[in-house]
């Protein structure tokens, strides 16, 4: 770090266009906002309704969290960018907002796996699925979601904090990904490179495989069901979990899986938008919102609510 001179960096953001930077601004802070409300409802509902107080809903909830997390790491800053002139990021606020989009996001691709294989032993072993699923196990496994990746990421990111960069200092990005980060380092980073890419293959295409497996043993079950409408039902919450993964996995293994880290293209722009931002609107509302136990709880506690509210104002 004593052969730094840059001290700031200067992320271009999505367009250079003003006037669409202010439609961005608009749909971006729509596109937050429903990302915190999906969010929060799911933490909420989950937390103060009993008959939600299953291990589903506790995964979920983590889910939830993490992905409030995770998004407020960069978009506020993009948003804040998008009415500002002039888009300087500090070094130490680059690197931060670095470190923390790598972790939370490693830990989301170990949730997803996770919520997997709770599907599957629900299914495959309903009778002993309270027993294996017990709340000391869910804790547990939430934790390992949390720290896993934070080890797993620990090389390569020390040694991206030590990097010297010498200039230019422009980030052809939305906020401070690794590749545009390395293109303007003024050293070797092969190394790193080499770390990050074992690191996706552990992280991206092992948890991948889970998911595969068991969303593959589902699907399995489901086409033995009898009946057809109970199929058409389950293949409709299926596919919608499906569609999401499909997404946010095919834009990982593009972005990450591979070789060579740096860059600075718009097209890795493009693809680190569809699954930081694309994919985390849909969540909340594929995963948690469209389920039927979860829309009964709503209505049950917004008329109760309003029950109370009208009982109040005619006393």
């Amino acid at each position: 770090m004593n052969h730094t001179t840059v001290a700031e960096f200067i992320l271009l953001g999505l367009t250079s266009d003003h006037h669409l930077e202010i439609l961005l601004f608009v749909v971006l802070l729509i596109v937050f906002l429903l990302i915190l409300l999906g969010n929060f409802t799911v933490i909420t509902i989950t937390l103060i309704d009993r008959q939600l107080q299953t291990p589903m809903y506790f995964f979920l909830r983590s889910f939830s969290l993490l992905e409030v997390c995770f998004t407020s790491t960069f978009m506020p800053r993009t948003l804040y960018g998008l009415l500002m002139s002039r888009k300087a990021i500090s070094l130490h606020g680059c690197l931060m907002q670095l470190l923390l989009f790598f972790y939370l996001g490693s830990s989301i691709y170990f949730h997803l796996a996770l919520m997997s294989l709770d599907r599957y032993v629900a299914i495959y072993h309903p009778l002993h699925y309270a027993t294996i699923m017990n709340s000391r196990r869910c804790v547990q496994l939430v934790l390992c979601c949390w720290v896993v990746g934070f080890f797993i990421l620990i090389p390569p990111t020390v040694m991206i904090v030590l990097l010297p960069f010498c200039g230019p200092n422009l980030i052809n990005h939305f906020y401070c990904d690794m590749a545009p980060l390395l293109q303007l380092s003024c050293t070797d980073t092969h190394l790193i490179e080499l770390l990050v890419f074992f690191a996706a293959i552990i992280i991206v295409l092992g948890t991948l495989s889970v998911s595969v497996v068991s969303y593959g043993c589902i699907i399995a079950t489901i086409m033995r069901i009898p009946s057809s409408s109970s199929q058409k039902k389950a293949f409709s919450t299926c596919s919608a979990h499906l569609i999401v993964v499909v997404i946010f996995y095919s834009a990982s293994i593009i972005r990450y899986v591979r070789p060579s880290q740096r860059g600075g293209r718009d097209f890795d722009k493009n693809i680190s938008f569809l699954y930081s931002v694309v994919t985390q609107l849909f969540n909340p509302y594929i995963y948690a919102l469209r389920n039927k136990q979860v829309r009964e709880a709503l209505r049950g506690k917004v008329f109760s609510k309003w029950s109370k509210a009208i009982v109040k104002t005619k006393a």
